[in-house]
């Protein structure tokens, strides 16, 4: 780790954050199915960079409580619940109605263990928002989370609970505010309209817009009822550069928390928004990405960041290493420690890579349309929305897990077999090779009505009350800012 010299700058951005980070050594194990871009084996091997780099020194470990069927339930319907905990790939056929009714299939296959690793993610994104509520933390990360498609009744794109909807939900309950942004190729359609009338919530997207999943995010979608202006959204052409992402983030988010003064932000860093993107189309370098984590960091408010698409895993691995760097405030070297995923990364085996010299159809004149559309949004809307007095909901509390318990989870299906290069339609089934810091018996800290995830001890080894939406009729565990 190369500090001295390359350490953040002073000052805000310098200063240092206590950082929690989330992880499960179980998460690479899950397998969507043959030849589906989704793999959860990326967040094993950006935790292994991670480790490797010996960015965990530097931050308090964690490993998530699984999320249990009531807490899912804070946003998501009860029978659709009931079906992720009863579906099985050998069952699956006994179920065809609901399968198509909760829209699960192609994009989102049944697989071994997908009820646990729901729970799995989501629990690490609500221990993340636990952390900012007890101060625990500055900075929460969970790469296992962001999966922002999925709705209320049905999944979408890969995604079968919204981890982040629950999140957000949990940081409401301590925060008047809460900001989302989202730098996903894709639009964060389920996160948008879980709170689209809503002024507790701004959610600000960053997207391809087109003929492009999910089809929404319109410049004009800008939130409904009490969130009218609330939802920002910035719609996007191929081959968008650093400089010109740069050049409308950072005045967009600045004058975002200007008005709006979020009392917590929660950032999903989707990698499929990364240059070379196997489904993506955007031309960001790792460092142009990460530069949004850096600008957020840099306002010191209470920050949850989650992870999200990305579909060339050794840059998906590559960008949220360096990311969780940017949160510990080191610049790690560029040459890569060697590590167990180490082949995946040649020929040049390195931290940052070049972006390509594809076109870049944003014109200036575009973005700048776009900059000022939204910067005319802000003005319209109220400056540090209130909220009325009301009965705080409860804490999420998690039951104590000891290392027994933790041993009897049900196991994702495996890789199996080896496999060192890039990507390609067929299918590639590495070994798990963690460094599995997770495994050792945890130290829980306990304050005061919550109880905190597990931490690891680093050195043994390296109600029914709340408002209604109006656009769904979904009951909601907090009021309207007034």
């Amino acid at each position: 780790m190369e500090e001295s010299g390359n350490s953040l700058a002073c000052g805000p951005d310098g200063s240092k954050r206590r950082v929690s980070y989330f992880y499960d050594s179980d998460i690479g194990n899950y397998y969507y199915s043959q030849g589906h871009p989704m793999k959860p084996h990326r967040i094993r091997m950006a935790h292994s960079l991670i480790v490797h780099y010996g960015l965990d020194e530097k931050m308090d470990v964690c490993r998530p409580n699984l999320l249990q069927s009531r807490e899912l339930r804070v946003f998501h319907a009860d029978d659709y619940i009931s079906f992720l905990q009863s579906v099985t790939p050998e069952t699956q056929h006994e179920q065809l109605r609901q399968l198509k009714r909760f829209n699960v299939g192609e994009d989102c296959p049944v697989f071994d263990g997908l009820y646990n690793f729901c729970q799995t993610y989501a629990g690490g994104s609500v221990g993340a928002a636990i952390k900012l509520n007890n101060k625990e933390a500055d900075i929460a990360i969970n790469w296992s989370g962001g999966l922002h498609h999925a709705k209320k009744c049905e999944a979408s794109g890969f995604c079968y609970v919204n981890d982040i909807v629950l999140a957000i939900l949990e940081l409401l309950k301590v925060h008047q505010r809460v900001l989302y942004i989202d730098i996903d190729i894709h639009h964060g359609d389920g996160v948008e309209e879980a709170f689209y009338s809503t002024d507790r919530v701004m959610s600000v997207s960053f997207h391809k817009f087109g003929d492009y999943f999910p089809g929404t995010g319109h410049l004009k979608d800008i939130g409904y009822g009490k969130g009218k202006y609330y939802s920002l959204n910035v719609p996007l052409n191929d081959g968008i550069d650093d400089e010109s992402y740069k050049n409308l983030f950072r005045p967009i988010i600045q004058k975002v928390m200007e008005i709006y003064q979020p009392e917590a932000v929660v950032l999903q860093c989707g990698a499929d928004s990364l240059s070379g993107d196997r489904l993506g189309c955007f031309n960001l370098s790792v460092k142009g990405h990460a530069d949004c984590v850096r600008f957020l960091r840099s306002f010191n408010v209470p920050l949850v960041l989650v992870g999200g698409g990305g579909y060339t895993i050794r840059n998906v691995a590559r960008c949220w290493c360096y990311e969780t760097a940017v949160a510990v405030g080191v610049e790690p070297q560029d040459k890569l420690p060697y590590n167990e995923y180490y082949e995946y990364f040649g020929p040049d085996y390195t931290l940052h890579v070049a972006p390509s010299n594809m076109e870049n159809q944003n014109s200036t004149k575009e973005l700048a349309k776009i900059r000022n559309t939204l910067l005319e949004q802000l003005k319209r809307i109220q400056h540090v929305p209130s909220v009325p007095f009301q009965e705080r909901p409860p804490d999420t509390k998690f039951p104590e897990e000891d290392e027994e318990d933790y041993e009897k989870r049900p196991k994702g299906q495996k890789w199996g077999g080896e496999y060192f290069g890039s990507e390609s339609d067929e299918e590639q089934k590495p070994q798990n090779r963690d460094i599995d810091i997770s495994d050792k018996p945890g130290i829980r800290q306990s304050p005061p009505n919550v109880e905190a995830p597990k931490k690891i001890k680093l050195e043994e080894e390296d109600g029914d009350a709340g408002i209604v939406n109006e656009s769904d009729g979904a009951k909601w565990p907090f009021g309207e800012a007034g």
